[in-house]
C-alpha cells in the first residue's frame, strides 16, 4: 500500500511499506482509482479540522475505485463493482477500507477521476441550495469562492435552478471559468468596493459563502431583507462574525451547513442528493470541472494548489 501518513502538523510521508488494509465487519476493501482533494484535507494535515482522526492516518476524504473484498457478514455491492465513497480518511493510497453503508455505485458513463471529486463538492452545493437555503427561481444567488471546488458547483446548480448567479472570485481567469459554468455576473473578490458592486446588481437573496474573511463581511452587508446567508466554510482562514442586530432588522436567516455532519445524524438527504446528481450527470445536465489530475507522489503539489487557491474546480490524485 502506498499512502500519505500524517505524522505531525503539516508533515506527511509517502510510505510503501504498509500492509494491505483488511476489511472488518461492515467494511469493504477498495482498489482506489482516484481521490478528490478537498480543503478539509489541508485542515486535517494541520490538525485543525473538526473531524481530524488521531495520527498517524492516511488523509483523503473521498475516492472512486473497485471493491476487492468484503468484510465478514457485510452486505455490499459485488466484488468488482466501481463505487464512490466519502470515507472521511484513507483516500490517498492505492487501497483502503471504507464503510459499506456509504458506498454509491458509479454510473458507467462517469470516469473515475470525475467520480472521485464529485460527491462532496456537488452534494454540498445541492443540499445547501435546495434543502437549507430553499433557493427559488428568479432569486439572486451570490457565490463567494465561485471558481473553487464547491463554489463552482454552486454556480452551475444555482443557474440550473433558475437563479440569477453572481460569481465572486479572484482574478479574470477564475471569473471566466465561473461564466463558462453559468454565472450571469462576475465580480472580482479583491474589488475594494465589493459591497457596493453587489448592491448595484440588486443585492443578494442568497449568499453561498465558502470563503469567509473580508468578502463575507461585504456580502453580508449586501444581503437583501428576507435573504438567506449560507455559511459553508472559511477558505480564507478568517472566520467572520455577523451582527445579530442586522440579522434581526433585515429578517435574514444565517444558515450553517456542514455536509459531513449529515452522514452522522441524517444520511438520507445526502444519499437522495447524490442519486439526483448522478441522474443529472447521466442526462448531461451538469458538467464537473477538474483543473488538475496528479499522481500520488505529487500529492503535496495538489495540496499546495488548494492552499494557494490556484486551482479551479477539483484537484484529483491517482495512485
Amino acid at each position: 500500500m502506498h499512502g500519505y501518513v500524517v505524522i505531525g502538523p503539516e508533515q506527511a510521508t509517502l510510505r510503501d511499506d504498509l500492509p494491505l488494509p483488511q476489511a472488518d465487519s461492515g467494511q469493504v476493501q477498495i482498489a482506489i482509482e482516484a481521490t478528490g482533494l478537498n480543503f478539509a484535507d489541508l485542515l486535517m494535515v494541520k490538525g485543525t479540522y473538526q473531524a481530524t482522526p488521531p495520527t498517524p492516518f492516511v488523509p483523503g476524504l473521498e475516492v472512486c475505485g473497485r471493491i476487492t473484498a468484503h468484510g465478514p457478514d457485510t452486505d455490499a455491492p459485488a466484488i468488482g463493482t466501481r463505487v464512490a465513497v466519502f470515507g472521511g480518511q484513507g483516500g490517498l493510497a492505492d487501497h483502503g477500507v471504507f464503510p459499506a453503508n456509504r458506498l454509491v455505485p458509479v454510473p458507467d458513463t462517469m470516469p473515475s477521476d470525475i467520480a472521485a471529486g464529485f460527491i462532496v463538492a456537488w452534494s454540498t452545493s445541492h443540499l445547501a441550495l435546495t434543502h437549507r437555503a430553499r433557493l427559488r427561481p428568479g432569486e439572486r444567488l451570490v457565490v463567494l469562492g465561485a471558481a473553487g471546488g464547491v463554489g463552482l458547483t454552486a454556480v452551475e446548480l444555482g443557474a440550473r435552478m433558475g437563479a440569477e448567479v453572481v460569481a465572486v472570485a479572484r482574478g479574470a481567469d477564475k471569473l471566466a471559468v465561473a461564466r463558462d459554468h453559468g454565472a450571469h455576473h462576475t465580480v472580482d473578490a479583491e474589488a475594494p468596493d465589493l459591497r457596493d458592486r453587489l448592491k448595484a446588481l440588486g443585492g443578494a437573496d442568497v449568499v453561498y459563502d465558502a470563503v469567509g474573511g473580508a468578502a463575507a463581511k461585504a456580502a453580508f452587508r449586501a444581503t437583501n431583507p428576507g435573504g438567506r446567508y449560507l455559511v459553508i466554510g472559511f477558505a480564507s482562514g478568517d472566520v467572520p462574525a455577523f451582527a445579530a442586530n442586522h440579522l434581526l432588522v433585515k429578517n435574514v436567516d444565517l444558515i450553517g451547513f456542514y455536509w459531513g455532519g449529515y452522514m452522522d445524524f441524517d444520511p438520507r438527504p445526502v444519499t437522495d442528493s447524490i442519486a439526483a446528481l448522478f441522474a443529472m450527470y447521466e442526462a448531461g445536465e451538469i458538467a464537473p470541472h477538474i483543473s488538475h489530475v496528479l499522481p500520488l507522489a505529487r500529492v503535496e503539489e495538489g495540496l499546495e494548489l488548494l492552499r494557494s487557491r490556484k486551482s479551479t474546480g477539483k484537484v484529483v490524485i491517482t495512485p
